[in-house]
């Protein structure tokens, strides 16, 4: 008996839609007419991978344990537990290892080919993808889906392209990113979307104690948006405009929601010595007084850039000139206040690099994440950030990309071998 042929059409040419495609065509040989093709709007597939990293794409992140792996999360971490379990970042690495592709680990965990250059992931995603046969389309937007049922029961997808042309299919993997086309074409098939907005940015911070001190770094710094009850600690960066640097980015992801809720007006508490305890703080801080005749602004207790402590200092109300010994206990107590819980006024968001990330997307209760097909639509699959799913920087979110991307290929493969 001869099997039909299966058309599947991927709507958007990037990581999830790549590996999406890659696994639906590992189609047996009971299905030899199964046709896949990608719908890339851009010039180019894979424009963001190609950016990524500052161009040497951050792949994933060497943590081999799904409960341990979706604290990076804000959003989607519950979904994504299971879905680890079936294609982890262990998994990620073998696949490009399989396919001659070797991964690095980088002190902070992040993994990225050994060649420092994007361009090997992307040749060889697209490599494997050719060889299987997969049509790469690009320049070819989609401005409509409509889906029919056929006489067999199922669904059949009618995609129109902005060209005026018209492509059918039997499976449709919509993995358009965080693209309003994508939600517009989720919510034509029946999904709810939840309102995408930013994740991932810098501070805007205007205030003197941070004024031209652009380039200093800190290590254990603890910030915290004491409204929201958020905190993250890790090293910040001090910018011209603000803040940036690890922590300030993995609290812009967890706070996304509270920021935009508040038009990124939010008050700050920074813990410059997180590290240290507040009682070692102030023994520290006496044992220099009893010991130290040179200026405070010459002898810093603690691990801190010399002009950093010297604007905390004079935000102390303190002479920078007064000499250790001069200093009372109440000045003190305001030294560590300034040192460990100083207050700054977040006035607006930047953006980070070549990072495109949002919180929001189609409603994760509407897809079976063991397949990653739609609840509402047979035959149709969502992959990579078009679902509610973010995670902070550090290959997390091409993480997330492949694991749906892989699952989608394997939903789709498996419904249609039935």
């Amino acid at each position: 008996m001869s099997v039909p042929p299966v058309k599947i059409v991927v709507v958007g040419g990037g990581a999830a839609g790549f590996f999406g495609a890659l696994a639906a065509a590992d189609i047996p040989c009971n299905s030899p007419d199964t046709h896949v093709t990608i719908l890339e709007a851009g010039r180019q597939p894979l424009a963001k991978v190609r950016i990524s990293g500052g161009g040497r794409c951050n792949v994933t992140h060497a943590c081999f344990d799904p409960a341990i792996f979706i604290q990076n999360y804000p959003r989607g971490s519950k979904a994504l537990r299971g879905a680890f379990t079936r294609f982890q970042a262990r998994d990620t690495v073998e696949w490009f290892a399989a396919r001659g592709v070797q991964l690095k680990t980088e002190a902070d965990g992040r993994m990225f080919p050994t060649t420092d250059d994007s361009t090997t992931i992307v040749e060889c995603l697209t490599k494997v993808a050719l060889s299987k046969g997969i049509n790469i389309r690009t320049g070819a937007a989609v401005v409509s889906v409509k889906c029919k049922t056929t006489d067999e029961g199922g669904n059949l997808f009618v995609v129109e392209l902005r060209s005026g042309e018209f492509l059918e299919c039997d499976r449709l993997l919509l993995a358009t990113g965080s693209s309003s086309i994508g939600h517009r074409l989720a919510k034509g098939l029946g999904h709810k979307v939840v309102p995408p907005v930013p994740s991932l940015f810098t501070f805007n911070i205007s205030d003197l104690r941070l004024k031209d001190l652009a380039g200093i770094s800190v290590e254990n710094v603890c910030l915290q948006l004491p409204k929201a009850k958020l905190k993250q600690i890790g090293p910040v960066l001090v910018t011209h405009w603000g803040l940036s640097g690890p922590a300030t980015l993995k609290l812009s992801a967890w706070g996304a929601r509270f920021l935009y809720e508040n038009n990124y007006q939010s008050d700050l508490l920074i813990n410059w010595l997180s590290n240290i305890n507040p009682e070692d703080i102030r023994t520290k801080l006496l044992e220099f007084k009893s010991l130290e005749k040179k200026a405070i602004v010459n002898s810093c207790p603690f691990s801190l850039p010399r002009r950093l402590w010297e604007r905390l200092i004079i935000a102390a109300d303190i002479d920078s000139q007064k000499r250790w010994a001069e200093l009372s206990n109440k000045v003190i107590n305001k030294l560590i206040l300034e040192l460990t819980q100083g207050k700054y006024e977040i006035r607006g968001k930047g953006v980070f690099k070549e990072e495109f990330v949002t919180c929001g997307g189609v409603s994760l209760k509407e897809v079976n994440f063991k397949t990653m097909e739609s609840r509402c639509c047979q035959g149709l699959y969502f992959a990579g950030e078009i679902l509610d799913i973010d995670g902070v920087t550090g290959g997390f979110n091409f993480q997330s990309a492949w694991t749906t991307g892989w699952l989608a290929g394997q939903g789709i493969k498996v419904l249609s071998n039935n």
